[in-house]
């Protein structure tokens, strides 16, 4: 699921961007308001982690204007303003979620998945495919009813074909949906994610056409 990020803090922003990284989330980052509304005007974003304080356009007025456009994108203010008329001018101008700094990234994350969950009009939905079951909220994976060990990037590129199931995702597709625009990726580190799957799931599992992209069979 890609997300969107404006904050303006350099260390803070960079600490963010590295940890939805690591749990294999695609993230663009911008560091002011202006730059930060275009993108989610124009980007397809799964959700918005939006800063109160930002230099030019501020966060009230960032998710002021993306709800008067009619934009539903869910949104997660973080700010250094505890008080109680922060949070509800937040609220009140259309965030989903408020969240005060400084904050634990355990909370953050939990935070995000269940921004995204209600997005998708759902508490909890399991991709199914062959023996193989993904539970996207809880982050598990099950083969044949026995509970694997997948790492975050292993786990969201299964997550993403299982979404998918059916139809033929393109590289280009999964690395949108991995990671940020600004990225350098190995040009073999699909292929290495898509082998580490197949053996954990079996070798036909994630079938494969050259030149065309990855598939897992739709359910029955």
């Amino acid at each position: 699921m890609r997300l969107l990020l404006i904050e303006d803090d350099q260390i803070l922003g960079s600490s963010l961007k590295r940890a939805f990284e690591k749990h294999a989330y695609g993230i663009d980052w911008f560091r002011d308001g202006e730059n930060g509304l275009a993108a989610a005007r124009t980007g397809d974003y799964g959700g918005l982690i939006l800063d109160v304080n930002l230099p030019g356009i501020n966060g009230f007025e960032v998710v002021r204007t993306l709800r008067a456009s009619g934009n539903g994108l869910p949104v997660l203010m973080l700010t250094a303003l505890d008080n109680v008329r922060s949070r509800v001018e937040g609220l009140d101008e259309g965030a989903d979620d408020y969240l005060v700094k400084p904050f634990d990234l355990d909370e953050l994350l939990a935070r995000v998945r269940a921004l995204l969950r209600r997005r998708e009009g759902r508490t909890r939905t399991v991709l199914r495919s062959g023996g193989v079951e993904v539970d996207p909220a809880a982050m598990v994976v099950r083969h044949n009813g026995v509970q694997l060990h997948i790492p975050a990037k292993e786990f969201h590129l299964l997550r993403v074909l299982m979404e998918r199931a059916g139809r033929y995702v393109t590289k280009n597709d999964i690395e949108y949906a991995l990671y940020d625009i600004s990225s350098t990726i190995e040009s073999n580190t699909i292929e290495v994610t898509v082998y580490n799957l197949r053996k954990k799931l079996g070798t036909d599992f994630i079938k494969s056409i050259r030149g065309v992209g990855y598939m897992v069979e739709a359910s029955a």
